[in-house]
């Protein structure tokens, strides 16, 4: 009887640490695949916008077909974004600044032609243009909203991967930690507003 003492001791070890480091992996894999569904949110929401690109553009075409310059912009800024994908399992810090500087672009070459509105009277009364701009406000509201959301999933899945002895496992079942999503640099600071021009 006690030489089976020994063997059933150890097969119960054996039985707690595989229900133990089992629970853990499927927590992980849950808690990364509701990382990655907001992660394909956000990519959404930036879809979402690039969409209604060629419609403005067209629109902003109709009534300001000289500025050349600021429609190429945002036609190029559009490529440029949409060129961007990022593998929502492995998002290196590098990987989302590029993203975000791709995203960046867009948004700094739609305020431009937003901006066309103020120097055309008639593209500023026109409905369809009116309702592109209502579209992007909404998007961009979106996209703030689905940044939100994917760094509340992320949360979680990061302290599961980084509590010990998490840490020790993540790294035997090669788990990656996810980044935030952070705010452009620059951002904390407010903008100047000189209404004397």
């Amino acid at each position: 009887m006690k030489k089976w003492i020994l063997p059933i001791i150890i097969i119960i070890f054996l039985l707690i640490a595989y229900s133990w480091i089992k629970g853990f992996y499927n927590n992980a894999i849950t808690l990364q695949n509701s990382a990655t569904k907001a992660w394909g949110n956000v990519e959404s929401s930036y879809q979402r916008r690039a969409d209604l690109i060629p419609s403005l553009v067209n629109t902003v075409k109709g009534y300001a077909a000289h500025e050349k310059e600021t429609l190429e912009g945002v036609i190029q800024a559009r490529a440029n974004a949409t060129k961007i994908s990022i593998d929502p399992t492995n998002i290196t810090p590098e990987k989302l600044a590029e993203f975000q500087q791709a995203q960046q672009g867009i948004s700094g070459a739609l305020s431009k032609l937003l901006f066309l509105q103020e120097a055309y009277p008639n593209l500023k009364a026109d409905q369809q243009f009116l309702e592109l701009q209502s579209q992007l406000e909404g998007t961009e509201n979106r996209i703030n909203v689905a940044r939100d959301r994917y760094n509340e999933a992320v949360e979680p899945y990061r302290n599961h991967l980084q509590k010990f002895p998490g840490n020790l496992l993540a790294g035997l079942f090669n788990l990656n930690s996810m980044e935030f999503f952070k705010a452009k640099s620059g951002a904390e600071d407010a903008p100047e507003v000189d209404f004397s021009k």
